[in-house]
Formats: structure tokens, C-alpha cells, sequence
């Protein structure tokens, strides 16, 4: 998917994946930054905390 992010200077390929993966048998996320948030008990929880995440994201950079 070409497009362009907030920060992008210029229109970049980007690419979907999995963000929920399994470290030692718990379950994270990666994000953009390239940090590791978690563990979750369940995948649920944890498609739940990204869109926490990106939610405390999108106010940092609306708070800039």
C-alpha cells in the first residue's frame, strides 16, 4: 500500500502484518517504534491494547 503517514516526508510502501506475537510462550505487540508491549493474557486483550495504543499515540502527536 503506497501512502504517506503524519511523519512521512514522502509517500512510502507499506506493509501490513501481524502486530501479535508470541515471545516464550506470551503473547505482545511491536509497534512502529520497534518496542515489544505486553504480555497479554489473551490475543483479544491484546488487539484491545493496540488500539489503546494507537489511540495514546494519535493524542501525543495532536498534543505537538
Amino acid at each position: 500500500m503506497l501512502g504517506m503517514r503524519a511523519r512521512d516526508n514522502a509517500p512510502e510502501m507499506h506493509f501490513r502484518s501481524e502486530r501479535v506475537c508470541r515471545v516464550n510462550g506470551e503473547l505482545f505487540f511491536s509497534t512502529r517504534e520497534n518496542t515489544l508491549e505486553g504480555p497479554f493474557d489473551s490475543h483479544e486483550i491484546a488487539e484491545q491494547q493496540i488500539k489503546a495504543y494507537i489511540a495514546r499515540m494519535h493524542l501525543l502527536d495532536s498534543n505537538r
